[in-house]
């Protein structure tokens, strides 16, 4: 089956749209009540000037990360030989990784293009079900005890899957 090609593609809904349909309901709403509308307004703006710097302080990290984390240098960590080292990257990258899975896919598969293991990969995968911002509201939910036994399990799963796909890996050939 071909891809589309770009002409043929539908264009994609977004901000074009999105935005003023924002404002044509906000006009709309302030037409029938006009205070709380200007208050859900200044709410509105509240939030956004709240959440900008965050937005600003993660796209000045993330375009730092890229452009000092270069995959030649990184594989080398995580090579044949890297041993527990190359574990711990593993386990520690990702349980600090966040976001979209989709997001990683293509530095993963960079790595694996310069033959990082792919148990270190699927170790990192495994471990990005702990989630760090989540942790205190397991804690308060579940219990100290809980949270830390499946926080260490998950790791050990991580480690057995890895060495799984060592096992199953070992002499195959993948493109």
């Amino acid at each position: 089956m071909k891809k589309a090609s770009r002409k043929n593609r539908k264009p994609k809904i977004g901000g074009k749209i999105l935005f003023p349909v924002v404002i044509i309901i906000y006009l709309l709403l302030y037409n029938s009540a006009p205070e709380k509308t200007l208050e859900a307004l200044n709410k509105s703006l509240s939030i956004i000037t709240h959440l900008l710097p965050i937005f600003v302080a993660v796209i000045v990290i993330m375009g730092l990360i890229t452009a000092l984390l270069q995959v030649k240098n990184f594989a080398g960590l995580l090579g044949k030989q890297s041993g527990i080292k190359g574990w711990s990257i593993g386990i520690i990258g990702g349980i600090l990784s966040h976001g979209s899975s989709l997001i990683w896919y293509q530095m993963l598969a960079d790595l694996r293009e310069h033959d990082v293991r792919d148990s270190l990969i699927v170790t990192f995968l495994y471990t990005r079900a702990i989630k760090l911002p989540w942790l205190p509201l397991m804690i308060s939910y579940f219990g100290f005890t809980f949270t830390v036994l499946l926080t260490v399990y998950i790791i050990f799963g991580a480690i057995i899957q890895g060495i799984i796909m060592d096992k199953i890996s070992s002499g195959k050939q993948y493109d």
